[in-house]
């Protein structure tokens, strides 16, 4: 009950006393006899009106009352002070919270810092300042101060500790001290082992930090937990295995290479940005022949020019077949002058110099490359055509120093190599 209400409360009860008083004194004058009232205690006796009595016991219940009131307010006093006082001070705490995030949000750091300890004791949210007066030490570059507040902080919410630990892992990976939040993460998921957030942060900083082989342990967790959405994970896990068997064909070692491979889940495979360094590692180790199946599957889902031209790398036993198998290429990709670069390569390992004429020719005549002179130099050279041969090696030095290129000169080269009285047979392909 307020001050307000205890005021009209007494007033109250005093009015309906002096109401029953008045009313009991009219109706004692109206009748012509007062009355009187006699009270014996052994020998004692007392005999007086009743008007005195009553009045007597009124004032003897107002006195009673109001003294009983007074009593009870001196007792609370203490209490209704501090009551007061804490009100206050919860108040003032309430503004310098409120300065403190501004200043925060404005970037006036060491003025947050002291709005907001100077009454966090006082808070309802301790919490909330000491945190946010982490943020602003972390910014103004003082770490020795950061972890003061965060054990404050700790302190003041033990229930809190995990949302602690991860404000100091974000503020550490907003600055780019990856290296340092993986250090309390690894940590944080020993004690609460496979919490989401904790294993969307581990993931993040292990990206930034390319750490590519902790990632690949990772994944298994992330797309278990459903933590990302399936098109950004497998983006990450085309990344992570992408990165991790370019490094391993860096080494030239086909068991490591393989150890990578076998690791590749089936559906990231398909993906040939990562079959394209499984397959340079394993043709740089010589053994390209054990990845033809799967370069040439990799195409037939996916036409990739750097694939394209590691698959023109591998030599099989069976140089007839294939041959054979990416003539069926021909359909889909008739005007690509790689793929007639390709055949030309391969009809040649088959012992088809005429194919690899015709090949030659189709190619030029959709792109001059270098590669294409290359190959048209090589033939013209075993024909011994040594002067048509140099030129044609030149025009694929032109092309590679992007400086216009001789046609004609290139046609009657590619004219040398045609049986006599036959036209150039690139139409025929």
């Amino acid at each position: 009950m307020n001050v307000k209400r205890r005021i009209v409360f007494s007033l109250a009860a005093f009015l309906v006393i002096l109401g029953l008083v008045a009313f009991g004194y009219r109706h004692l004058s109206s009748s012509g006899n007062a009355g009187y009232v006699i009270i014996g205690i052994g020998d004692w006796v007392l005999e007086t009106s009743l008007y005195f009595v009553i009045i007597a016991l009124t004032l003897l219940f107002l006195a009673l009352y109001f003294g009983i009131r007074f009593l009870t307010g001196a007792a609370k006093l203490p209490d209704s002070i501090k009551k007061r006082n804490t009100e206050q001070r919860a108040r003032k705490s309430q503004e310098a919270l409120l300065a403190g995030l501004i200043d925060t949000t404005e970037g006036k750091w060491e003025k947050a810092e002291r709005n907001l300890i100077r009454h966090a004791a006082d808070s309802n949210l301790p919490l909330l300042n000491y945190l946010t007066a982490a943020r602003a030490a972390h910014a103004r570059g003082a770490p020795e101060q950061r972890e003061d507040y965060l054990k404050r902080a700790a302190d003041s919410a033990p229930q809190a500790e995990l949302a602690v630990q991860l404000s100091r892992v974000k503020l550490l990976m907003g600055s780019h001290q990856y290296a340092e939040a993986l250090e309390h993460l690894t940590e944080i998921n020993k004690k609460t082992p496979n919490q989401p957030v904790v294993l969307r942060l581990m993931c993040e900083a292990y990206t930034h930090s390319r750490d590519w082989d902790a990632l690949h342990h990772l994944i298994p967790a992330l797309r278990e937990g459903k933590l990302l959405g399936e098109t950004e994970l497998r983006s990450l896990e085309a990344e992570t295995y992408r990165t991790l068997l370019e490094k391993r064909a860096l080494t030239r070692d086909p068991t490591l290479i393989r150890e990578i491979w076998r690791m590749v889940p089936l559906h990231v495979r398909d993906d040939v940005s990562v079959a394209i360094p499984y397959c340079r590692g394993m043709i740089d180790a010589g053994l390209g022949a054990e990845v033809e199946e799967d370069a040439r599957l990799a195409l037939g889902r996916d036409w990739n020019p750097e694939l394209l031209a590691l698959y023109g790398r591998i030599e099989t036993s069976d140089a007839v077949r294939q041959l054979a198998s990416a003539e069926e290429w021909l359909g889909p990709h008739r005007e690509d002058p790689q793929l007639f670069n390709l055949l030309a390569q391969f009809a040649l390992r088959a012992g088809r110099p005429d194919k690899a004429r015709d090949y030659i020719q189709r190619s030029l005549e959709l792109k001059p490359t270098p590669l294409a002179c290359k190959l048209l130099g090589d033939l013209l050279f075993e024909s011994r055509e040594i002067v048509a041969s140099g030129n044609v090696y030149r025009q694929g030095l032109r092309i590679l120093s992007q400086e216009p290129v001789d046609g004609e000169t290139l046609t009657r080269a590619a004219q040398l190599l045609s049986p006599a009285g036959e036209a150039p047979a690139a139409s025929a392909v």
